[in-house]
Parts: C-alpha cells; structure tokens; sequence
C-alpha cells in the first residue's frame, strides 16, 4: 500500500483545514487534494491533526462503516477540529434522544410532514420578508430578508420558541459557529446564554399544552426521566443553533448561485414543477461547509490510501464530495436539470441529518415564492464584492445585495 501525501510532515508542514469560509466557490485546493489524495492528513484549528476525505466513493465508507464513529468525539481527552466540546450531547444529540425515548418526537417534527410548516404559511412568511425589503428600497439584502428570515421562521415556529426573540438568538447561535476568532471561554458564555434561556423557556411551558417540539420534549422528558435538564436544554439549543445556521447559510448560498444562473431562474419560473430537482442541485454544488464532518477511528484500519489508527480524527469535506468527477459528470456546472444527483449534503446510510426533509421542502416553497414575486431580481454588485462573515462552521453571507 502506497502511504498517503502529508502522512509523515511534521505539522508545521501540513495544510491547515479549512481552506477558506466563503461560499462563492469550491476551495481550489479541495479539488487538489481530491485528484492527488482523497485522503489526506491536515493540520486543524485545534492545533491538531486530522485526515481530510474529499472522495465521494471514500466519504460514503466512512459514513458507512462502525470503524468511524461520531459519539466516540464527545470525549473531553478526544480529538477536535475546533473549540473543545462542552458536553456529549452537543455533539451527539440524536443517539442521546434516542436513548431517552424522544428521538421519535423530533423525526416527527422534521419530517415529511412538517405539521407545524404548512407550506402556505411558509409562502407567507417569505412574501412578507420580500415585501419588506421591497419598501426599503433597492438595493435589498435578501440575506436578511429572505435567508436569515426565512430561516429563523420557520426553526421559532417548529421549536414553539417566540419569534420576537429570534434576533436575540441568532447572534448567539453566529458566536457559536464561528471559529478561530472567539476565546474557549467567550465560547462557554455564550453557549450557556443559549442554554438558560432555553431551560427557562421549558419552565415556563404549561404542560400538556405545548407551542412546540421544545415543549413536547419536556413534557415527553418529565415522564420518562431519559434526560437531566441540563442535557435536555442543551439538546434543544443545538436543535435551534444547527437548524437555524445551517438553513439560513443554504437558503443564501443557494440564492446566490441562482442570481448568477438568470436562465435557470426563468427555466424554473416556466416550469414549477421543476423546483424540486433545481433544490436537489442547489444542494449539491452550493459550498455551506466552513469546517467538516468529524469522525474518530474506532479501530486501527486502512483508509483509500492511507493507514488510519484508533484515536485518529477524520473530517468529511462534503462540499468536496459532492463536487467529485467521479460521481457527477462535469461537478463544477449548476444543472438544474442534473438526473440522478446522489449527493452527500445530508450524509449517507443511518448517518443522514434529521432535518433534510425540512431543508428540501421549505427551499422549494421559500424559492418559488422568490421567483414569483421579483421576476427581475438580479445582483446589485459584482460577485466577487458580495460580503462574506469570516470563519463560520456554517459558511454565511454578510450581505446578499440586490435590485429587482
């Protein structure tokens, strides 16, 4: 077996992950990596080292196989790629739920059904953050008014939290997704604003009249004792902090790859009934992903090219996946017509994210709705002048200016 490129370097020497935080484009080293290594060895922001996966056919092993596990990271001696975990169910919330018998009552909430997210009230809440920018004038940022919105939205209402404080929520779910910039200890502070605030939103539920999936959690919780309150309140702050970045990044990501493809914008307007697979593609080749996918080697195994040991830390660059040659022909053209389009954006096998049915159907409500009500949206600046926030886990706009 050949040994991988880096797996010798002295850290010093190792690329260091990531390679950039903004959306506008694949990170040209990301293609590097893949065509010469889809394994490579990294150095991180943790002052760590880690293996970075870029090969499609390699990522789904990794998600595939019991060798790489994902609870094994919450070990406060393990491995990070950012900050240090500050609880196991941070970063391991579904198996915690699951354990405690709640697992159910989110998969219910987020998936195809959505009861809470009817799609005319989300047409609705979408055409209301347009009108606003509408009457403030052009140029809009439809970052704020449509992605970050939206966004927001649609997590409140689904968690049963209340929308007015969502303003409040979003900055400090932006603090806890930025790396590098912020101390451990501004990091802890932050998180426990999050929490409290969470806990004391559960203590002031009225049992058995729930306004939301937090609520029923609780409620569901008081029964069967599954959870402290400090690890339930935990869990649904990472339910609203991941929900809520990872949307609002995608929506805007995804909307400016669409102002930059006018034909596809019209191609969809004529035929609507298209908008699910133009969401398929918007998925696939928006870049959302400032960090990666974690997972820890379990056992000492081989991984591609290179020979992976027990403790080791591998990151799944999914973004890179989803732009490899060898499972989508010509990655780097948005295809909106692309058929079939096996993607990697939600994960693979028993490893797919719980909220993937919220994504899809609320993009393709939230999209046409955009498309209908600006037929002439365009781009107010060029590309390369769109603000991007820097160091996000969840790659964001700043700012999405725009005219109509």
């Amino acid at each position: 077996m050949t040994t991988a490129p880096h797996e010798d370097l002295p850290q010093a020497e190792l690329p260091h992950y990531p390679f950039s935080t903004e959306g506008v484009r694949l990170a040209p080293e990301l293609d590097e990596l893949r065509s010469r290594c889809p394994v490579a060895r990294v150095s991180t922001n943790s002052g760590g080292e880690a293996w970075l996966v870029t090969g499609y056919e390699t990522a789904q092993h990794v998600l595939r196989d019991r060798k790489f596990a994902r609870s094994v990271l919450a070990d406060p001696e393990g491995p990070t790629q950012d900050a240090p975990i500050l609880a196991p169910e941070l970063l391991d919330a579904m198996n915690h739920l699951q354990q405690a018998g709640l697992r159910d009552e989110v998969l219910k909430a987020l998936g195809r059904n959505q009861p809470e997210l009817p799609a005319d009230w989300v047409a609705e809440v979408t055409r209301e953050g347009l009108d606003t920018m509408v009457r403030q004038g052009s140029p809009g940022d439809l970052q704020r008014h449509f992605a970050e919105w939206v966004a927001a939205q649609c997590m409140c209402r689904v968690l049963g939290l209340p929308f007015e404080d969502h303003e409040w929520l979003a900055v400090r779910a932006d603090l806890d997704l930025t790396m590098v910039t912020p101390t451990h200890e501004e990091l802890a502070r932050n998180w426990e604003e999050i929490r409290v605030y969470m806990h004391e939103h559960m203590a002031a539920r009225r049992p058995g009249r729930p306004r939301g999936l937090v609520d029923r959690l609780a409620d569901l919780n008081a029964e069967r004792q599954g959870l402290t309150d400090k690890q339930l309140s935990n869990i649904v702050s990472v339910l609203f902090v991941s929900g809520y970045e990872d949307f609002a990044s995608f929506l805007g990501v995804a909307a400016l790859t669409l102002l930059q493809h006018p034909e596809a914008m019209d191609a969809v307007r004529a035929r609507p009934e298209t908008m699910p697979q133009c969401v398929e593609e918007l998925l696939r080749h928006s870049v959302v992903l400032g960090n990666a996918i974690p997972r820890f080697v379990t056992e000492d195994t081989e991984l591609d090219t290179a020979k992976v040991r027990q403790g080791d830390l591998v990151l799944l660059s999914l973004d890179a996946t989803n732009y490899d040659p060898a499972a989508f022909p010509d990655p780097g053209t948005f295809d909106p017509t692309r058929s079939p389009n096996p993607h990697l954006r939600f994960g693979y096998g028993r490893h797919h994210c719980p909220g993937a049915h919220l994504v899809r159907r609320q993009s393709e409500t939230a999209f046409g709705v955009l498309l209908d009500r600006l037929p002439g949206i365009r781009l107010a600046v060029p590309v390369d002048e769109v603000p991007w926030h820097p160091n996000r886990m969840a790659i964001m706009l700043a700012g999405l200016p725009v005219t109509w």
